[in-house]
């Protein structure tokens, strides 16, 4: 008899799936048709219990994690921004519509606030270019068929974010998106690469994978989403919680309009050493090469 190779590196238990395979060979009696016989792994209904909250945290850390491990996602640049800011031709329509509505009737305060908002989410737009062209310029200037280092990863939404995963579309490299659950409909962009497309329920979990791999942070003109991801990490920085890496604020204008951060160290409540945790930069361009620079590359 021919010996057999035995693989000393196999692991002598079944897979989970296997085992899932076999559960499924089980004589159907009224006892294996309680739900209490389902295999805890499988039972959904089990798995959505309130108590078993610690258990979907690590799922959710967890997932994204090896996903990224297993496609070799060693290091990512973070791209911030509003979801309101669309591409210049889209918002030229809206500002156009919003102008009309406002010119037809001048006696409505709400049509004439509309018709303001709508020209500085105009004025604002040329971000979402800026934002697609950093996506193409990181990833024409990182891609490699051996690794993937300093891969574009987004909040997964429209707007800024959607521009900086289309930049990298662009360029024929992958892109991250880390979309979120919302009480209204929302989908991910068509521009995320789908095998590194997520989909988050918490949010302190889905910052602590926008940081994870981070190797700079930067935030076009945002609402509370983007002041929440941005402050947090500046927070994480400052307190010594992770190590600093570049956060660049695009947009100076924008930046230095919506806060005041020399005000914050005149009153004591930040040191003036704080204000050198981020730069403000104006364009694609100028923000590459701040990334560029404080790596050395």
């Amino acid at each position: 008899m021919k010996d057999e190779l035995i693989d000393l590196e196999k692991n002598p238990f079944p897979t989970a799936a296997e085992d899932v395979e076999a559960a499924e060979l089980s004589v159907d009696t009224i006892q294996t048709r309680s739900p209490t016989y389902r295999l805890a792994y499988t039972d959904q209904d089990f798995l959505l219990r309130d108590e078993l909250r610690p258990v979907r945290l690590q799922l959710e850390l967890l997932k994204p994690d090896l996903v990224q491990s297993d496609e070799g996602i060693e290091s990512t640049i973070v791209i911030f921004g509003s979801a309101r800011i669309p591409d210049q031709a889209t918002a030229e329509k809206q500002l156009k519509k919003a102008m009309r509505l406002a010119k037809d009737d001048p006696e409505d305060s709400k049509l004439q606030r509309k018709a303001v908002v709508a020209q500085r989410i105009w004025y604002n737009s040329r971000y979402y270019d800026e934002a697609r062209k950093l996506g193409a310029l990181i990833t024409e200037a990182t891609l490699s068929p051996d690794r993937c280092e300093m891969v574009v990863i987004t909040g997964g939404g429209p707007g800024i974010m959607e521009a900086a995963n289309r930049g990298a579309m662009d360029a024929g490299g992958k892109s991250i998106g880390l979309n979120i659950v919302l009480p209204f409909e929302q989908k991910p962009n068509p521009y995320i690469t789908p095998e590194l497309c997520f989909q988050f329920h918490y949010f302190a979990i889905r910052k602590m994978h926008f940081l994870k791999r981070a190797r700079a942070l930067v935030a076009c003109p945002g609402g509370f989403g983007t002041m929440d991801e941005l402050f947090e990490t500046l927070t994480l920085i400052q307190t010594c919680k992770i190590k600093p890496v570049p956060i660049l604020l695009l947009g100076s204008t924008f930046w230095q309009r919506v806060i005041n951060f020399d005000a914050l160290m005149e009153e004591g409540v930040i040191s003036e050493k704080d204000l050198e945790l981020f730069e403000f930069v104006d364009s694609a361009e100028e923000a590459w090469q701040a990334i560029k620079n404080y790596y050395k590359l």
